[in-house]
Formats: C-alpha cells, sequence, structure tokens
C-alpha cells in the first residue's frame, strides 16, 4: 500500500515525503481524496534509444502506424481529370 497525502498535507511535509522517495518508496498525492499524482524514485533510462527503437516501441503501443511502404518509396497521388478554364474562372471571380 503507497502512503497517501493530501495536497494540503504533501506542501506543509515535502521535505519528508522526498526523504521518504529517496528511500525508495513512493508516495501518492490526492485532491479531495482522488489520486492525482505519484511521487517515486527517479530512475535513470539505461541507454539512449536509436530511432528506429523509439519507432518500434511506440507502434507497439500503438501511437503511430507504420508504413506499409517499401522505405523509399514514394506514395502516390490520384489526381482528379482535369476541368479546363478553372484558373480563368477563379481569376475571374477575384475581381
Amino acid at each position: 500500500m503507497l502512503d497517501e497525502y493530501s495536497i494540503y498535507d504533501a506542501k506543509a511535509k515535502l521535505s519528508a515525503l522526498v526523504r521518504q522517495v529517496r528511500e525508495g518508496r513512493s508516495v501518492i498525492i490526492t485532491v479531495h481524496g482522488e489520486p492525482v499524482a505519484e511521487l517515486r524514485p527517479y530512475q535513470k533510462p539505461k541507454r539512449k534509444q536509436t530511432l528506429e527503437e523509439r519507432l518500434a516501441d511506440m507502434a507497439t503501443r500503438g501511437e503511430i502506424i507504420p508504413s506499409r511502404l517499401a522505405p523509399g518509396e514514394c506514395p502516390s497521388f490520384k489526381v482528379g481529370a482535369p476541368n479546363p478554364g478553372v484558373l480563368q474562372r477563379f481569376l475571374d471571380e477575384r475581381d
């Protein structure tokens, strides 16, 4: 069970809470009885991820969808049928 403190108590006891966190404990801060934040010990990242590793992690979490195109392949866009005189009609309407 994590220790819970109201925001009022957390402000008054911040130094003591930081000491607890440095000892490895986590603390929950509540507002009107609802948990809103967690103080926990900081963990340094093991190493920096490469761009490819970060993209793979994001794809695993569903945050991005990988492209179905082969690397270096450009998407093809379909252009509508030409409409003669469109530019001239646009210019005429501007005046």
